[in-house]
């Protein structure tokens, strides 16, 4: 074993000897049951009980990330599974937020591989010559563009990428095209049923909703420009990711784009034995939330203690310090 990983096996041994002297009993926020987000309040759970049977995280359904801030900016719950993008727009007061929600501490980051992608109809793509986002806004193509529903996040940041592309709400009606709010699966129909020019949505690579229209469509994904990436970063705290060559048909070349980040939130009045614990619990089982979904296998503990747009809370930190992850 090489002498860093050793020093990081003994101080996640070292913190969670101290850490689990006391089973958690806390409740988690997450999304639509038998969503993603639900399984990975199950692993959560299950890694907790990994150190202590009696530790319970107990699983709410909400209406997603926006809704968990403003559960964790009232105090109203004990964990929220939130995306970056989310967050930065609640520490900055943003809508759909009254006023900046500053409670909030990352316990961990949960997977930062949602890209944003932008699937075209073959057939449009050749008529009017579009292979990049920026191509639409000189194209005058009438497009009708499916965007998530208003209050997911995804949907901010399509809109952001596009503005940032050339394309208004205002520029596609001009053009005899239009704005369509849709969720993934219903996007996936309209697309297939003619009724959609171009889906786009921030999920994994080939979730099903894509493999949907790949069975079903001829479309190809739009490359987006560097200068879109940099500035939605800015703008949301997301990252950047590679999709690789050939993960759909017609899809030749890698394509860079923008990536949400999930994380596991407390506020800042969990204690610090309670963050601690279940950090340490994360680290130390981490086998238990990779294996809730294929998805989630590349779950690490250097990208749990990576930092992200919210600060850490101190009894995590130190865990990830201890471990050697964070300095």
């Amino acid at each position: 074993m090489k002498l860093t990983a050793m020093v990081a096996a003994i101080g996640i041994a070292a913190t969670s000897t101290i850490a689990t002297a006391e089973p958690v009993n806390l409740t988690l926020s997450g999304g639509n049951p038998g969503g993603l987000w639900s399984l990975l309040g199950a692993g959560i759970d299950r890694a907790t009980k990994a150190d202590d049977a009696n530790s319970v995280i107990t699983y709410q359904a909400t209406g997603g990330g926006f809704a968990n801030i403003g559960l964790l900016g009232a105090s109203r719950t004990d964990l929220g599974l939130v995306h970056d993008a989310e967050a930065k727009i609640a520490l900055q007061g943003g809508e759909p937020f009254q006023a900046p929600i500053e409670n909030m501490r990352a316990i961990g980051y949960m997977y930062n591989w949602a890209p944003m992608h932008f699937f075209l109809t073959k057939s449009v793509a050749d008529q009017y010559g579009i292979d990049s986002l920026d191509d639409i806004a000189t194209s005058g193509a009438p497009l009708r563009i499916g965007i998530n529903r208003s209050g997911n996040i995804t949907s901010n940041i399509a809109l952001k990428m596009l503005e940032e592309a050339g394309v208004t709400e205002e520029s596609l009606t001009a053009a005899g095209g239009q704005l369509v709010r849709a969720g993934a699966n219903e996007q996936a129909e309209l697309i297939q049923d003619g009724r959609l020019d171009m889906i786009s949505n921030g999920i994994f690579i080939n979730h099903s909703s894509f493999r949907a229209v790949n069975e079903n469509s001829e479309v190809v994904l739009l490359s987006i420009p560097d200068a879109v990436i940099a500035a939605t970063n800015e703008a949301f705290g997301t990252g950047s990711m590679v999709i690789p060559a050939g993960s759909y048909p017609f899809q030749p070349g890698d394509v860079p784009t923008v990536t949400l980040g999930a994380l596991l939130a407390a506020t800042d009045s969990l204690d610090d034995a309670t963050a601690a614990s279940l950090a340490s619990s994360l680290l130390k089982n981490i086998d238990e939330v990779r294996a809730v979904h294929g998805a989630m296998k590349s779950l690490s503990p250097e990208l749990l203690a990576t930092p992200s747009v919210l600060e850490f809370h101190p009894g995590a930190a130190e865990v990830y310090k201890e471990a050697g992850l964070l300095k």
